[in-house]
């Protein structure tokens, strides 16, 4: 029972590190979705200013995770949480850079 415990604890603890996600693979992922695009037709230019504009929706970490969850569910991308974790690390690294 005790070695039971101790795997689950470890695969707790991995689980938990997989969280933080990698910006490497969320870049990946985002362009590989094309997620440019629809920002492009949501306002315009290279669609980065979706992320920079002064009015931006978005400002706190816990707000990024759910906005890349809602965007996740509105285009059927079909990530898992941890692949949302890699698009807000990427976005998180890039742009907010919240704590």
């Amino acid at each position: 029972m005790h070695s039971k415990a101790i795997f689950l604890l470890a695969g707790v603890l991995v689980a938990g590190l997989a969280r933080a996600g990698d910006p490497a693979v969320g870049e990946k992922m985002v362009t590989e979705h094309a997620c440019a695009a629809c920002h492009q037709r949501l306002v315009g230019g290279d669609g980065s200013t979706l992320y920079t504009r002064s009015d931006r929706k978005v400002t706190s970490k816990a707000k990024l995770t759910a906005q890349v969850s809602f965007c996740s569910t509105q285009l059927k991308t079909g990530w898992f949480p941890e692949d949302e974790e890699h698009v807000v690390a990427w976005l998180n690294h890039r742009y907010y850079h919240f704590k």
